[in-house]
């Protein structure tokens, strides 16, 4: 277990209580304590959750099952695991409907440079830096003072505002403990929201300075069939005002109801709407299989016969984000939303597609596409970020570091938990914890611009840094010149 980083795991952890990437790695150490041979080990991102520090340690426990004759196949974007990889796979050259091509296989130390996304970014990643925003005297900041909740130990610790700031740390270092038990939930106990599961700490100053606390947790959206990508950031009405205009549907009395699937009278009664309905199998677990009264296409055939632009309602819920923005061109009030969407990284996703069926990752970012729909002229809000890029290749994080820096230029706050060394070298300030997990955390190592964690040799997160940055072993200010 400590092997496969999960060394800051108490041994009465609940199973229920762990990530996807914990659980994995789990079965990782099982699977070194079993001897097995000539078996395939197929893993989804394993590093979910890991400091660059454990992505070098779980590469070796990889290693140890491939001399022992094993074979093992991951789907991963850390760059540690695919520059340490025997054989890389790259496909794309986009998501969804733009992907599934193979790009290039071979070593990974070929990769670097190719004509691919992961390529280039591999061989020019740290010419993605952009300038971080000074931390000005005076600037607006939250103090948090003396923090004990679980391994914390923080006498005095600033948070600047209107930054995009970063907490880092190994895992178990205390990074969520602080953030959520601590930080958020004192914010509700304060604005009578709530906050009975408040860290201990005695006090948090200068939540005066902002309007409101958004954590964008990675919990699932819901657990409804009928709830997907174009309800939830309210572009699906317009879509259904669309269809109700068309000449067909006004010869036919259809209403913009007609089009809906949460309520009875267009949708298939059989599924309600869903396209899926579920077998009870008794003695074993039930299993869902497309409706056989509409074949999963969720609605009736006298709606299925409206068409828009040769396009019935179904064909549209079928269409990824970014097909959907090209086909709505001309409607500004649904292309706006679709937009939101694009720029978090989501325009893969079909409009379509459960709620329910989205990873950690991608419903924290469809929280956030949400709320860029909505957003206030405000004084500001404070964003609470867990691991965003989990799932995201590096030029989709790229893309997400847009959309965080226009947050904070907006006047909004970003605190993000992240292990991911890119992100990291973006920010504007880091909070770094540790140094190392469970009782060897807990502490503030070191906090400032991403060059100043990078010259602190206490740091793991300053080593991956220097790495990153071009800098040498004792953290000299060698800035290459680009």
């Amino acid at each position: 277990l400590d092997e496969v980083g999960l060394g800051y795991l108490t041994l009465d952890r609940q199973a229920r209580t762990l990530s996807g990437g914990e659980a994995q790695r789990i079965h990782l150490a099982a699977a070194l304590g079993s001897a097995l041979t000539e078996t395939l080990y197929a893993l989804d991102e394993p590093t979910v959750g890991l400091h660059p520090r454990d992505s070098e340690r779980l590469l070796s426990v990889l290693r140890k099952l491939t001399k022992a004759g094993n074979t093992v196949v991951l789907v991963e974007h850390d760059p540690t695991i695919i520059e340490g990889a025997d054989h890389v796979i790259d496909l794309g050259p986009g998501g969804g409907a733009r992907g599934g091509e193979l790009l290039y296989q071979g070593p990974p130390s070929k990769l670097p440079g190719k004509e691919t996304a992961t390529g280039r970014l591999l061989l020019i990643r740290t010419l993605h830096r952009q300038e971080q925003r000074e931390i000005e005297p005076g600037q607006p900041a939250l103090v948090v003072r003396g923090a004990r909740e679980h391994n914390l130990d923080i006498d005095r610790l600033e948070i600047p505002l209107r930054r995009l700031v970063c907490v880092t740390g190994v895992s178990g270092s205390g990074k969520s403990t602080l953030v959520e038990n601590v930080l958020y939930e004192h914010f509700l106990r304060e604005r009578g929201l709530g906050g009975q599961e408040a860290g201990q700490c005695d006090g948090i100053d200068g939540f005066d300075a902002i309007e409101d606390v958004l954590m964008m947790t990675q919990a699932p959206i819901g657990r409804s069939l009928r709830s997907n990508p174009a309800t939830y950031i309210k572009c699906y009405d317009e879509i259904r005002k669309l269809f109700a205009a068309t000449p067909a549907a006004r010869r036919a009395k259809i209403s913009a109801a007609g089009f809906s699937f949460n309520t009875a009278g267009g949708r298939c009664e059989r599924c309600q709407g869903t396209g899926r309905v579920t077998i009870e199998m008794h003695f074993m677990a039930d299993i869902d299989v497309p409706c056989d009264d509409c074949g999963g296409k969720r609605f009736r055939d006298r709606i299925l016969d409206i068409r828009y632009h040769d396009r019935n309602i179904n064909d549209v819920l079928e269409m990824t984000v970014d097909e959907a923005r090209e086909f709505f061109h001309d409607r500004a009030p649904i292309r706006s939303r679709l937009d939101c969407l694009a720029a978090v990284g989501l325009g893969y996703l079909k409009l379509g597609q459960p709620t329910s069926t989205l990873s950690g990752g991608e419903a924290q970012r469809l929280k956030l596409a949400s709320f860029l729909v909505e957003e206030r002229k405000s004084r500001g809000s404070l964003f609470i970020f867990d691991e965003p890029t989990t799932g995201l290749h590096l030029s989709d994080v790229h893309t997400l570091i847009g959309v965080l820096d226009g947050l904070v230029d907006r006047g909004h706050s970003v605190l993000v938990v992240e292990h991911h060394t890119d992100f990291i070298s973006h920010a504007d300030y880091v909070i770094d914890l540790g140094p190392e997990g469970g009782d060897g955390g807990g502490r503030v190592v070191a906090c400032g611009p991403p060059l100043e964690i990078a010259e602190c040799p206490q740091s793991h997160t300053g080593r991956e840094l220097r790495k990153l940055l071009g800098l040498d072993s004792r953290g000299a200010k060698k800035r290459a010149r680009r």
